[in-house]
């Protein structure tokens, strides 16, 4: 059973809110998207996003495992992935491929694009797929990152020196992308899968929330005891702490029936 709640702010800045998440209890789903591009743009390519992921889900769930897989797998199948975990790579290639003909056919969406984070549970099975620097955490008893960030920081300057993950908040190239989704034709979609053990909290967060909270203040206010509080104290102490982006905390409990 999975039970989650979402919050969202637009912040002291931004004239819109990019970010975007959904929710399916039912189907044990949480999503998180953070768009960007002018002209509003980035709010487009963000819903877009949420949108085709959550009707790709629900249509391939609802279905069940019997389904044609010369329809249900367009960019073919991964066997080192489980079904779902197909499905999730699926879902996200062709949120890709929607946002990008949006782009190439309205002139005042040219260039935009949005990061994606997707959890689906599944018979106490996590399974994650991501795209770009909004993030997912796992907690219980202590937080970890479960996602890496899509960004110069993290995949060029770590991988050449320890200071990469020291960088100073003003650096030029410290939030510079390297893979989002909408962009170019194909993106790298990173999916992983584990098993997910009992009663642990999860929480997926834009870099509005994450940019300015250090882990031991997010492991803090994940320990409220009542989840749409923890939630909604994430936006509230990254505003707080001087977020000058949209933000948005959706965090999940996951209890076994």
């Amino acid at each position: 059973m999975l039970r989650a709640y979402g919050s969202t702010d637009k912040g002291p800045l931004r004239p819109t809110n990019e970010d975007c998440f959904g929710i399916d209890e039912h189907l044990g789903l949480c999503i998180l998207a953070d768009g960007m591009g002018g002209h509003n743009a980035g709010e487009v390519a963000a819903r877009m996003a949420v949108d085709a992921v959550t009707e790709y889900l629900r249509l391939a769930i609802l279905e069940g495992p019997g389904r044609d897989d010369g329809i249900s797998w367009p960019f073919g199948f991964e066997p080192s992935l489980s079904r779902t975990g197909n499905l999730l790579r699926t879902a996200v290639l062709m949120a890709n491929v929607q946002i990008l003909d949006a782009a190439m056919s309205v002139d005042r969406y040219s260039g935009m694009g949005t990061t994606i984070v997707v959890m689906l549970v599944t018979n106490g099975r996590l399974s994650v797929a991501h795209v770009g620097d909004s993030r997912l955490y796992l907690f219980g008893p202590r937080l970890r990152q479960l996602t890496c960030d899509d960004s110069w920081a993290v995949r060029v300057l770590a991988a050449e020196s320890p200071a990469g993950s020291t960088l100073p908040q003003n650096h030029p190239m410290r939030n510079a992308l390297t893979n989002v989704v909408g962009i170019r034709p194909r993106t790298d979609v990173h999916v992983f899968e584990e098993e997910l053990p009992e009663g642990v909290r999860l929480v997926l967060t834009t870099d509005g929330v994450h940019g300015v909270l250090d882990e031991g203040r997010v492991e803090q206010l994940l320990g409220e005891v009542d989840l749409q509080a923890a939630s909604r104290n994430l936006v509230a102490a990254a505003l707080a702490r001087g977020s000058r982006d949209n933000c948005t905390a959706v965090v999940a409990d996951y209890r076994s029936v």
